[in-house]
């Protein structure tokens, strides 16, 4: 009986063998004097030859993207560039910012800010499209799938993850993402079982209820999805797009705004550019 509380034994097999006291291996960056290799290209070789975008999808998935590739995921960084002054993760960063705080500070406030409802609804849906496909798989038509994940949660008068918006009744970056997809050749099975998802959602909604479609996260989610990437790494990238915009805002908050106000996002009003196109040299 005593034996029953001995700790376990250490499971010696599951630590990777190892030379010499503190030796350790990293396959992403490899420096030397004069040399900056990523995944093995020299940096500055990159530089002029691939865009931001492509050089994180080199960094995450250890080979250069294809250009079609390239273009889809240089989109979904663009997609989630900004949403305004409204985002929990902005207020704290103007919050930060207001108080004095230097800019770096205020940015990582704001980074801060993202959590399981704000941001976290990539993962969470990319997680509901891989159970459904699960369940796919294992017999089940998309449509019983979905019927029996999506459920649940219009049962409680909810939506699934990656479903419905505050604002938007039509999110215009999920629409043009998934688009872009489909255009590129690029959406399979996740995007496909999203799309099916939305469809049911509405079906099991009361008769009266406004229909809802799939936001900015879902897309993300369906796209990074097809793409291979893993839950969690597609919500860092959600992060890594926001940055600019949340810099933009610490910037123009502390140069237009005086310290230690009371920040009301309701009471903002708009005073940029009105609508502009892009020109037609510009795809």
């Amino acid at each position: 009986m005593a034996d029953q509380h001995r700790p376990a034994k250490p499971d010696i097999t599951r630590t990777p063998a190892r030379g010499k006291t503190g030796e350790w291996s990293t396959a992403l960056t490899h420096i030397e004097p004069n040399v900056i290799e990523v995944r093995g290209y020299p940096l500055d070789e990159l530089m002029g030859r691939l865009s931001f975008a492509e050089s994180i999808y080199l960094l995450l998935r250890g080979e250069v993207p294809s250009a079609s590739i390239g273009q889809l995921f240089g989109s979904v960084l663009v997609a989630s560039l900004d949403h305004g002054v409204t985002p929990p993760s902005t207020l704290a960063a103007l919050n930060v910012a207001t108080s004095g705080a230097p800019l770096t500070d205020s940015v990582a406030a704001g980074v801060l800010g993202f959590g399981a409802q704000h941001g976290g609804d990539v993962a969470r849906c990319l997680r509901f499209l891989s159970e459904g496909l699960a369940l796919h798989r294992e017999g089940a038509s998309y449509e019983d799938a979905a019927r029996q994940l999506v459920e649940p949660y219009t049962e409680q008068g909810a939506t699934p993850p990656g479903i419905g918006h505050r604002i938007h009744t039509r999110d215009p970056r999920a629409v043009r993402l998934l688009q872009l997809a489909h255009e590129l050749d690029l959406d399979a099975e996740h995007c496909h079982f999203l799309r099916i998802a939305e469809r049911v959602t509405n079906e099991l909604r009361p008769g009266d209820a406004e229909r809802v479609s799939t936001n900015v996260d879902g897309a993300i989610a369906g796209v990074c999805g097809d793409l291979g990437f893993e839950p969690d790494v597609a919500a860092g990238l959600f992060i890594i797009a926001r940055v600019p915009g949340l810099l933009a805002h610490v910037v123009e908050e502390q140069r237009r705004q005086p310290w230690m106000r009371v920040i009301d996002p309701g009471q903002h009003t708009y005073d940029g550019p009105s609508r502009r196109r892009l020109p037609d040299t510009r795809r």
